[in-house]
Order: C-alpha cells, then sequence, then structure tokens
C-alpha cells in the first residue's frame, strides 16, 4: 500500500472518529436523523447524477442491477437458518427484525463515498446501476415481507391489495435518488451530459456532490452506539453476513472470469455494504400500525435491536471496505478472496460455538438444581 493511499485511509477514519467526538453535541436522534436525510435527500442523488451522467449505456451494464438483486434474495434466504444457531429464537420479534435488515445493502452510506475516492466517478456510476437491483428488493419485496409479517400476527387487519401495492409505488416514486438515477439515464439516453447542462444545475449537483464523503464519515462516528449485551451477537451476525458476501463476489468472479482488478474490487465492496435504513422505516411503518398497549415479545419487530444492528454494520462494513481498497490489488483473485470471506467468518462461527456450549451448561445447570430439589434462577 502506498503513502498516499494510507494518508487517504486516515482521513476516512479522522472523520469517522470527529463524528465519535459529537455525538455528544446531538440531542436524542432527530438531529441525527436531520444529517442521514441531508445525505440520503441532497449529496448522495446530486453525487450519483453527476457519475451517471458520465457513463456510457451499455447493455451489459443490466448484469449489475440483476447481481445485486440476487445477492439480496441469498442472504434472504440463507440467514433464517442461521439465526438460531446465533441465539435468535425462531419466530421472535429480533428473528423477522435480522430477517429484514440482514439481506438489504446500503451502499449510498457505506460503499459509494470510498468507491468515489479509490475507483473514480466511472466505478461509482457501475455502483449506482448495480444498487437499482438492490433497491427493487429493500424498497419494494422487503416492504411486502414487513407487512405480511404484520398481517400474519395481526389478521383482523382488512387493507386491501390494491392500497398496498399504491403504497409501494408513491415509496418508489418518492425517493429522491431513484428520481435522480431515472433524470440522469434518460438525460444521458438524448446525448446530454454535465457540460451541456445549465451552469445553476450543473454547478449546484458538485457542490451538494461535494458533501457527500464527509457527511457520511461523520454520520458513522455519530451513529454508534451499541449495548454491550448485544454486541457479541450483533458482531457474529455481521461477519458471517460479510463472509457470505465475499464468498458470492469469489463465485460471480470465478464464473463470470472478471480479470480487472478494479471490477473486482467493485464487485467485492459493494457486496460488503452495510444494512440499509429502509427496513427499518418499515418496521417503523409497521410500529405506526401496532397499538402501544402491545408488549415487546407479542410486537412484529424489534426497534431497539435494528437500531444496534444498524450501528455496528455501518462501522463494520465501512473498516472492512476501507482494508480491502487500502489493500490495492491483494483482494483480486478468487483464492485471495476466499481467504478474506473465512477470515471473517471466524466470529460468526466463534459467536455460534459459544451460544452451543452454553446451552449445553445451561440445560446441565438446570438438570442439576432439578435433581437435587434446587431453585432455578429466574431467567436461565
Amino acid at each position: 500500500m502506498d503513502v498516499f493511499t494510507l494518508q487517504k485511509s486516515l482521513l476516512f477514519i479522522v472523520f469517522i472518529g470527529i463524528g465519535l467526538l459529537l455525538k455528544y453535541k446531538f440531542n436524542g436522534s432527530a438531529e441525527l436523523n436531520g444529517v442521514k436525510k441531508i445525505i440520503l435527500n441532497l449529496a448522495l442523488p446530486a453525487t450519483i447524477f453527476i457519475a451517471l451522467m458520465g457513463i456510457q449505456v451499455k447493455i451489459d451494464l443490466l448484469i449489475l442491477p440483476v447481481l445485486a438483486l440476487f445477492l439480496n434474495i441469498i442472504l434472504f434466504f440463507i440467514f433464517p437458518y442461521i439465526l438460531p444457531a446465533l441465539g435468535i429464537k425462531k419466530g421472535s420479534p429480533k428473528y423477522r427484525t435480522a430477517q429484514l435488515l440482514i439481506p438489504s445493502l446500503a451502499p449510498g452510506l457505506s460503499c459509494f463515498p470510498f468507491i468515489l475516492e479509490f475507483l473514480g466517478e466511472n466505478y461509482l456510476a457501475k455502483a449506482a446501476m448495480a444498487d437499482l437491483g438492490n433497491k427493487i428488493f429493500v424498497l419494494l419485496i422487503l416492504y411486502v415481507v414487513a407487512m405480511r409479517f404484520y398481517y400474519a400476527l395481526n389478521k383482523k387487519n382488512n387493507r386491501s391489495n390494491k392500497t398496498k401495492i399504491k403504497e409501494l409505488l408513491i415509496a418508489l416514486v418518492s425517493e429522491p435518488v431513484n428520481l435522480f438515477i431515472g433524470a440522469a439515464l434518460l438525460l444521458v439516453c438524448f446525448g446530454i451530459n454535465m457540460k451541456t447542462l445549465p451552469f445553476v444545475i450543473g454547478e449546484s449537483m458538485q457542490r451538494l456532490s461535494l458533501m457527500m464523503t464527509p457527511l457520511v464519515l461523520l454520520y458513522i462516528g455519530l451513529a454508534v452506539n451499541i449495548k454491550k449485551e448485544q454486541f457479541f451477537q450483533i458482531f457474529g451476525m455481521l461477519s458471517l453476513r460479510a463472509g457470505f458476501a465475499v464468498f458470492f463476489a469469489a463465485m460471480i468472479i470465478a464464473i463470470i472470469g472478471l480479470n480487472s482488478a478494479n471490477d473486482i474490487l467493485l464487485l467485492l465492496v459493494f457486496s460488503l455494504s452495510s444494512c440499509s435504513f429502509w427496513p427499518f422505516a418499515h418496521i417503523a411503518a409497521v410500529e405506526t400500525l401496532e397499538k402501544e398497549d402491545v408488549i415487546t415479545s407479542k410486537r412484529t419487530f424489534n426497534a431497539d435491536f435494528a437500531i444496534g444492528l444498524l450501528a455496528l454494520s455501518f462501522p463494520f462494513s465501512v473498516l472492512v471496505i476501507l482494508g480491502v481498497l487500502s489493500s490495492g490489488t491483494v483482494f483480486t483473485s478468487v483464492s485471495t478472496i476466499l481467504v478474506l470471506g473465512a477470515v471473517l467468518s471466524i466470529p460468526g462461527i466463534a459467536y455460534i460455538g459459544y451460544n452451543y456450549v452454553s446451552k449445553i451448561a445451561l440445560k446441565g445447570n438446570k438438570s442439576v438444581k432439578t435433581a437435587y430439589n434446587l431453585p432455578i434462577e429466574e431467567g436461565s
């Protein structure tokens, strides 16, 4: 790794550190949500718009959103079998929450700034194209899944399918990122680029785009807030998620036969994106439908667990992505990528082992106490 790349990585970490220091100046989640909304509704759409305006539309780029959607689907169907091994009871609010969050990707916050800095605008445009597939999954499919969970637990709700579809379409059309992507692709099809745009529009986009990287890094530092008892469970979950994502990238690279180092790095770091905020938005929407007196264990989702998962997911993904990009071409062969996937999976496998041993010890403790008519502590 050269000195310039090292300095760039350290600069990113410094901004995250500044965010950690500033979090004591932020009073409540409302102010933090304000920063997130500036990123998602202004800085990120402007950055993607600029990147897409400079790309040549090619049919072969349509494979990118398909691959992203394929990764979403694989994670969605694999993790329900893994969650019980991590100590999350099947059918519980935490289980449904993890089902929604784990397969989602948030490349806009966790990897787009670094793709721009390390790989350039052309690859950011490719990443934005890939994110279209992910957007379909997190905005449309996961919303349907969230509502199905809710309706399954609340049989009396009688909202029509027409109403549900209408709400989904409104969510897709009202999302600024989708609007900017659609506008950029339409302009490119008509041969319009950044140079031919009116000065006011082009300059506005450029200045908004400059905010993205520092704001994202500051936001990551501000958002970190994990409960100690949840840390190891969530960390193990995220490490297995990252391991599966890396194995997925290695499989695609081997099947397609990618040779370009930057294309390989793009596929790898995009797969390592953190969990998305959109499933949490679906969770919040479901919570508004549930009565306030519903006890936690009977709710559809566990919002506190979702917040903890999101808060740890961002720094985890960012550090891994920075490590991969800062390593130059180290992780551009299938063999080294497989090694990376195995290393990332170790904490999750270790936590599963610990959880299994703890259950055996707990059962043994209960059986001994029952045999000698001793009281068993509550919660054991």
